[in-house]
């Protein structure tokens, strides 16, 4: 009686515990998906812009799609081609977008007294990277905090550099000072000035207030918050994500300036212009700025096809998980390294400062890297039949675009509209595709009942 009572009840309740969170990373990409559309109508406004009949559909989704994934890319130049309400627009689509619409949905929620559900609560984890749901609201606020204070004091050395040492007006400074301050936090590379960060290229105070937010804004929230818990030290009981995350982006860093250094040296157009001492701050910059943030002091159309191509390789690794960056992340990358070390030794597991890294993480960033490789093979293959384009720039600009970077050899404004589409897609696929994946693959992750008897192919 009792074993016909409870055999039906199961999947039953099976089915009750996992509505609430059915699907989370479907409702995160349409999310965006709709505040990329909310802002594609705003920049069509005939005043959005400068010119008489309004932005074209294309170049509107296209920047709205940039600003929203935090990409960077641009159609067109857009400091000249939009007027303050549109770089308005631009600014706080970079901010939504960054910030994460789950994270402002739960804050807006708490501002107005109401209460937040389970499946709410798993949206936000899975936005955030955050383990445990239960924590969301406390971690919307977190970010939020986070967030204004970094994008505050950067606003303020910024702005004040150009008020005293380049003579701008105090309400440009300023202006000018939170657009790319906003900008180089959540890792977009949307610049007012046609030539992007070019004429600061010697200014150590603006290049590094750049340079801080963007490794700030990519190491990723959860980062931050274990480090402040642990007041910034006891670094032996960081989490392992916390552990790899700090690690490889400092090398990340060094092997990025080196290969800039040398490999530019004696390029005229680029390093070759500068005195050896003075090479080193322009390669620091460059080598932070592929890990999704897009900014440039250089001009990226006269380097060297062997440095895109390092470039490219940063671009793809991206930032941190739960962070305002792209790409598939600097511990999907470590990982997959740790586990070809331990596939060459001979080790059965994958470890990491001590600790096993479970199967499963391997197997998903593998997934995530696969796909990720494949998207921008595709990608690149549309926008060469679309044409005109070299193979290197139209690669470059498929990496830049699903790495969510924004770094272009310049040629993206002469781009056929069919090209525009293609990127499009892949700054969506890029901002939303790798957390959206990892979220669908760790909610059906289930047990099961029999396995099937192993035969292994012959492998290489």
């Amino acid at each position: 009686m009792d074993l016909d009572i409870a055999a039906p009840l199961r999947p039953i309740e099976a089915v009750r515990r996992r509505r609430p969170a059915q699907h989370p990373e479907r409702l995160i990409a349409y999310s965006f998906a709709a505040v990329i559309m909310l802002g594609t109508a705003l920049l069509m406004i005939p005043f959005a812009t400068h010119a008489r009949d309004g932005a074209p559909f294309v170049d509107a989704l296209f920047t709205s799609t940039s600003a929203v994934c935090v990409t960077g890319l641009a159609s067109v130049d857009t400091g000249s081609y939009w007027s303050p309400f549109g770089q308005v627009v631009i600014m706080l689509l970079i901010q939504v977008g960054g910030l994460g619409i789950m994270t402002l949905a739960t804050i807006g929620l708490v501002l107005l007294g109401r209460r937040i559900g389970l499946r709410r609560r798993v949206l936000g984890a899975a936005d955030k990277g955050q383990a445990d749901p239960a924590l969301v609201k406390r971690l919307a606020f977190a970010v939020a905090a986070l967030t204004f204070a970094f994008e505050s004091v950067g606003t303020l050395l910024f702005a004040a550099t150009l008020w005293i040492q380049y003579d701008y007006p105090a309400g440009n400074a300023l202006w000018y000072g939170l657009f790319h301050c906003v900008s180089a936090f959540n890792n977009a590379g949307f610049g007012l000035l046609p030539n992007n960060l070019v004429p600061f290229v010697e200014n150590w105070p603006i290049n590094l207030v750049v340079m801080t937010l963007i490794v700030s804004g990519g190491l990723g929230f959860p980062v931050w918050l274990e480090l402040w818990r642990h007041r910034f030290r006891n670094a032996r009981h960081f989490s392992i994500h916390t552990k790899l995350m700090l690690l490889g982006t400092a090398a990340l860093l060094v092997i990025g300036t080196l290969l800039v250094l040398v490999l530019e040296w004696n390029n005229p157009a680029t390093l070759g212009q500068f005195d050896p001492v003075q090479k080193l701050l322009p390669s620091m910059f460059q080598s932070v700025t592929p890990r999704t943030a897009g900014f440039n002091t250089l001009d990226y159309s006269q380097m060297h096809e062997e440095t895109w191509l390092t470039q490219m390789m940063l671009m793809f690794i991206g930032a941190g998980p739960a962070s305002t960056g792209g790409g598939i992340k600097v511990t999907t990358t470590l990982v997959l390294c740790l586990f070809i070390v331990a596939e060459a030794r001979g080790v059965p597991d994958t470890v990491a400062f001590g600790r096993r890294v479970p199967v499963e993480a391997v197997r998903q960033g593998f997934s995530i890297a696969f796909l990720a490789l494949n998207a921008v093979v595709l990608g690149t293959m549309i926008m060469l039949i679309a044409g005109p384009e070299s193979f290197v720039k139209l690669l470059f600009e498929a990496f830049s675009a699903f790495g969510t970077v924004g770094l272009s050899t310049g040629i993206t404004f002469g781009l056929p509209d069919v090209s525009k589409y293609v990127l499009v897609t892949l700054m969506y696929l890029g901002r939303v595709g790798p957390y959206t994946l990892a979220a669908a693959l760790a909610l059906r992750q289930r047990p099961v009942k029999f396995r099937y008897a192993a035969e292994a192919p012959i492998i290489g």
